[in-house]
């Protein structure tokens, strides 16, 4: 058959890695009809990500471009930024996700996943996303930007429509995704433009107050920039966490071997999430635009076209991965890249690993009868996070 690679089939959706394992075998260097690159070799990704060459500033212009809409107005987020503004905006907030800031909140996320559990108890049963995986990091992002718990579920829905949109590019142009998107970039907005004038009135030592003082100072950080990084930091501060801990746990709960090993040696967390990560880890994909001709492969991708460097993809890469399709919790010799690399490495990957650690190690240890609830999860319908609706278990 020929290679017709389709990111909206319903079957790549629950299960990309055999299409991923083709692409890599077949044609590494892809032109999709769709109008873009794939790059799927574990060598050809990492080159990407770290090539200056391969920008990411021009894509909102691209995006705009391909479905007839005007360049959005809303401030662009550090992660759609190039140097020297990325660098500007990053430097802004990467002292609160250190690895030594974070460890200290091991205790307190620790507390939050024992209240969790505690809910569920008597059930015996819950849906693990909903009712787990969700609510951990939103409370934690939350209570780091200064954004009131209670209000998860009125950003909830924003949240959902704003990581979709990562999607647009890879969409028809009739699409409603996009739009959708930008409806909840909207309102995402007015919430913080609210919250905001709150906090300029009575700071707290929160991290929104920290910007807040920033774009008072008046030369680093404007209202637009500021609106971009608060969204950006509450909307990635949870949803890939969401996924690392349900595709984790599945992945454990379909390798009963590798459940059974973590119960009996629960110091290989560690490794354990690295191996999550790598396996089926929450972001698929990434995209970029070269400033300049550039050859990948053998393949001369044009400057200004579309590539999308598949993290997901690269990670289950023979070439880097012994048996790459194998769940391995004591893996050691993991270079995944799921958090990304180069200037754009994911900022959270401190506390995402502290949170999907404590909490997939404290599922293992203090549920010894963990089992699925249903023979096929329904996954999200994103092309760039992968992700369950729902993980109905019992315990």
């Amino acid at each position: 058959m020929a290679l017709h690679f389709n990111p909206m089939d319903p079957e790549f959706l629950a299960d990309p890695y055999p299409m991923y394992h083709r692409l890599r075998t077949e044609d590494p260097v892809h032109h999709s009809p769709l109008g873009f690159w794939v790059l799927t070799r574990y060598e050809d990704v990492v080159a990407a990500l770290r090539d200056p060459r391969f920008a990411k500033e021009a894509i909102a212009a691209f995006v705009a471009a391909r479905f007839g809409m005007t360049p959005p107005g809303l401030g662009l987020s550090m992660l759609d930024r190039d140097p020297p503004d990325h660098t500007r905006l990053r430097g802004l907030v990467s002292k609160a996700f250190t690895p030594r800031v974070v460890e200290v909140l091991r205790p307190h996320v620790q507390q939050i996943v024992d209240g969790l559990l505690a809910k569920t108890r008597d059930a015996h049963a819950m849906d693990l996303i909903e009712e787990f995986a969700y609510p951990l990091p939103v409370i934690v992002i939350c209570e780091m930007l200064g954004v009131p718990v209670a209000d998860h579920e009125r950003f909830k829905g924003w949240g959902l429509d704003i990581a979709r949109g990562l999607d647009t590019i890879m969409l028809p142009p009739d699409s409603d995704v996009g739009k959708r998107s930008m409806a909840s970039r909207r309102a995402l907005s007015d919430y913080f433009r609210e919250l905001i004038k709150e906090r300029r009135a009575a700071p707290r030592a929160d991290l929104l107050s920290a910007l807040i003082a920033a774009e008072e100072a008046g030369d680093k950080l404007n209202e637009e920039e500021l609106l971009a990084t608060c969204i950006l930091l509450l909307v990635a501060g949870h949803e890939t966490t969401v996924n690392l801990i349900g595709n984790g746990t599945l992945a454990l709960l379909r390798n009963p071997d590798q459940l059974a090993r973590l119960r009996d040696n629960p110091g290989l967390i560690g490794t354990a999430v690295e191996e999550m990560l790598r396996y089926d880890g929450p972001v698929q994909r990434t995209a970029r635009i070269p400033s300049e001709d550039v050859t990948v492969g053998g393949r001369t991708i044009g400057k200004g076209e579309m590539v999308m460097p598949f993290i997901g993809a690269a990670d289950r890469d023979p070439g880097q991965f012994a048996n790459p399709d194998r769940l391995d919790i004591g893996r050691t010799d993991n270079r995944h890249i799921a958090f990304g690399l180069g200037i754009h490495f994911c900022l959270g990957a401190p506390l995402a690993r502290v949170e999907g650690q404590i909490a997939i190690n404290t599922l293992v240890q203090r549920l010894p009868r963990l089992a699925l609830a249903t023979d096929r999860p329904e996954h999200r319908e994103s092309l760039t996070l992968r992700g369950l609706k729902s993980l109905p278990v019992t315990f």
